[in-house]
């Protein structure tokens, strides 16, 4: 599975947290990140991940695009609800285009535990299925 990873300035510990005490599961995906959170959980973790922008800088609107080529099959974004960020309309966006993809998305720590849990128990096949439709398309071979 391709999971992304976001964590705003003062949730970030947590989400580092997170993939520390799940490293196991994490370790057997592709990760993709903004640029500090995913930096972050690098050195904490020694995951690979991939890392994009920072999201005042478009890292958010990087993994939307992913998200809006279904190229991510869960969203782990530990939002600050009572920070007022300047980039707003971007984290919308985001959220609205994993709501279009059906991509599950966690935005606080106790929705985040749930959905390691769910992809550690691997209850999230249906994500294949989305795989091979799209491949079927790529090549041709829809039916």
């Amino acid at each position: 599975m391709n999971i992304a990873l976001i964590a705003h300035d003062l949730k970030k510990e947590e989400l580092i947290n997170l993939t520390v005490a799940y490293r196991d599961v994490f370790a057997r995906h592709t990760l993709f990140a903004t640029g500090t959170t995913g930096s972050r959980i690098m050195k904490a973790t020694n995951l690979n991940v991939c890392c994009l922008k920072s999201g005042p800088f478009g890292g958010d609107q990087e993994i939307g695009a992913l998200v809006a080529q279904n190229e991510i099959d869960a969203v782990f974004f530990i939002r600050d609800p009572l920070a007022a960020l300047a980039h707003g309309s971007d984290v919308t966006a985001l959220l609205r285009l994993c709501d279009v993809q059906c991509i599950p998305v966690a935005t606080n720590i106790a929705s985040a535990e749930l959905l390691v849990k769910a992809i550690q128990r691997q209850e999230l096949g249906w994500r294949d299925v989305v795989h091979r439709y799209r491949n079927d398309r790529r090549n041709g071979t829809e039916g």
